[in-house]
């Protein structure tokens, strides 16, 4: 299966890129880790140079609409994103409160590993394109029965192209 993934860069299209938690384990269900997530996000466009078009955090998996970043590509991106939060997340559940150490999400322990391997990238050159992936990833929490309107999904880029509202994150829309 992976000996035929091809990546296309370089091209200056648009990237929608879809990543799950290891085994699609519900990870990011906490207001805490989806918040560490964007947090993270946000420092990690800043430090790679990569437009963020869109976004959508789920307890299981993540959405993605940017831009080529201007130093390295995609896959560096993605690697130093699941990275930090990866460690972020792993060492705060780690930590020990008094004589109790707390477990993650109902006291179970910490899978192995905290995102699958690999990634979906799909290379987005039309706004025709661009639109219908932003539809689809503002739609993904009513569509699971988290929430009743895309807007009220505090974890992607919906209040802002919906109300132009500053969410938890900046958005740099294609012109």
């Amino acid at each position: 299966m992976t000996k035929d993934l091809i990546r296309r860069y370089g091209r200056g299209d648009l990237h929608f890129i879809t990543f799950s938690c290891y085994r699609r384990l519900p990870l990011l269900s906490s207001a805490r880790a989806k918040n560490t997530f964007v947090r993270i996000l946000d420092e990690v466009r800043d430090s790679c140079g990569v437009p963020l078009v869109g976004y959508a955090v789920m307890p299981e998996h993540v959405h993605l609409l940017i831009g080529e970043p201007a130093r390295g590509t995609p896959s560096t991106v993605m690697q130093v994103l699941k990275q930090r939060v990866s460690r972020r997340l792993r060492r705060r559940k780690k930590r020990r409160v008094g004589q109790l150490e707390l477990g993650f999400e109902g006291g179970e322990e910490l899978p192995a590993r905290f995102w699958q391997r690999r990634f979906f990238d799909f290379n987005v050159w039309s706004l025709k394109k661009r639109i219908e992936k932003l539809e689809y990833m503002h739609l993904n929490p009513v569509k699971r029965g988290l929430v009743v309107h895309p807007g009220e999904w505090a974890w992607s880029s919906c209040s802002f192209y919906s109300r132009r509202k500053l969410g938890l994150i900046r958005i740099d829309p294609v012109k």
